[in-house]
This record gives C-alpha cells, sequence and structure tokens, in this order.
C-alpha cells in the first residue's frame, strides 16, 4: 500500500460563522494543496471537512499518516467512530459529516497524529493560514 501524509485544518470566524478548511496531501516527492469554505458553519464542520475532502482524492487504498490540531476529529475517528457506529449515530453532532468520513476509511489505515496548533509545525501553519483566508473570503462574500 501506498504511504501518504495528510494534514488538515479548519477554521471558522465565529461558531458558527464563516469557515474554511484546508488540507495538503504528500506521497513521496508529490505534494497537492486542497481548500474551501462555507459561509455558515463551524470550526468542527470544517475540521471534518479538510479531512474528508483529502481522502475523496485517493484513487486506491494507502496507509495515512494524518496529522491535526483537532483532537475533536483525532479522537472521533481513533476513539469514538465504532461506538457511535454501533448506537447508529444517535444523538451525534455533525452525523451526516461522520458517516461520510467513516464511507471513505473504509479501504485505508489511518494512523492519527496531533500536532499542537500554531506551534511553528510547517504544514500545520500552512494549512491553518489556507482555512483563514478561505472563510474571509467567505465572511465578504456575506457582507
Amino acid at each position: 500500500m501506498k504511504q501518504v501524509d495528510i494534514y488538515t485544518d479548519g477554521s471558522s470566524l465565529g461558531n458558527p460563522g464563516p469557515g474554511g478548511w484546508c488540507a495538503i496531501l504528500r506521497y513521496k516527492n508529490h505534494e497537492k494543496i486542497i481548500s474551501g469554505g462555507e459561509s455558515l458553519t463551524t470550526n468542527n464542520k470544517m475540521e471534518l471537512k479538510a479531512v474528508i475532502e483529502a481522502l475523496k482524492l485517493l484513487k486506491e487504498p494507502c496507509i495515512i499518516n494524518l496529522y491535526s490540531d483537532s483532537t475533536y476529529v483525532l479522537k472521533g475517528i481513533e476513539n469514538w467512530l465504532e461506538g457511535w457506529i454501533k448506537k447508529n449515530f444517535k444523538n451525534v453532532k455533525n452525523k451526516e459529516m461522520w458517516q461520510e468520513l467513516y464511507q471513505l476509511k473504509q479501504n485505508h489505515i489511518i494512523k492519527t497524529n496531533w500536532i499542537k496548533g500554531h506551534s511553528g509545525h510547517r504544514e500545520n501553519e500552512i494549512c491553518d493560514k489556507i482555512a483563514k483566508e478561505e472563510a474571509e473570503k467567505r465572511k465578504i462574500n456575506a457582507n
């Protein structure tokens, strides 16, 4: 299986408010940066969206090293998701997004890695900057 590094971050200006997300995918010497946003969303939704959109780009099963500063996303993947499935996602916030993430991750092995946000980690800083820019675009377009 190919080994892919994925770095993600999400941002919202207000919670809810305009939001943005970014992901960096790296395989060997290849790197792809993707981003987007929504006009009314939450920080957690944008954190999830970054992972979902990155997983959508993978065309074959991979070993994924996922790096994020979101304990919500990382704990969701590592600790909570199996329990949520057993209870059919009852009372789970962002249910549809978690269900989509669960479907997307089925063919992959995901190793989660927490990064302290705003600590100078190169890829996290890039994702943070782009996610905030995406949120700002939605803020400007909303006015």
